[in-house]
């Protein structure tokens, strides 16, 4: 279990005030889209992913907790995720769902279970 999934990891190396808008997201299986936007909100940090074709051009929110790893140069995220869990998370609706706290519960108990 994760100590706050909605916090940056110390691990990740991320740098408060990095722009991650445009960064491309690497699953652990291979490449997911492209950060759409993201926030710095203490207790509530998250990207949101643009996944292009890959599911049907859907956004997915991802818990800031769930990135392994922020490479500036080459503008890429690891996050500890496969494109499956990814794929199978809660829908995401950015006008619906961005703020709303019984989303981010749903989300944060999605993400912070052992998936097999």
């Amino acid at each position: 279990m994760m100590e706050n999934i909605w916090a940056y990891p110390d691990a990740a190396a991320y740098q408060p005030g990095t722009d991650l808008t445009g960064f491309k997201v690497e699953a652990t299986d291979g490449s997911i889209g492209k950060v759409d936007k993201y926030s710095e909100e203490v207790s509530s940090s998250y990207i949101v992913v643009d996944t292009g074709p890959w599911i049907f051009g859907k956004h997915v929110l991802l818990p800031a907790g769930v990135l392994t790893r922020i490479d500036a140069v080459e503008q890429k995220i690891y996050v500890a995720c496969t494109k499956e869990q990814i794929k199978d998370s809660p829908e995401f609706d950015k006008d619906k769902h961005l703020g709303d706290p019984a989303y981010h519960d749903q989300l944060g108990g999605y993400y912070g279970r052992p998936h097999m």
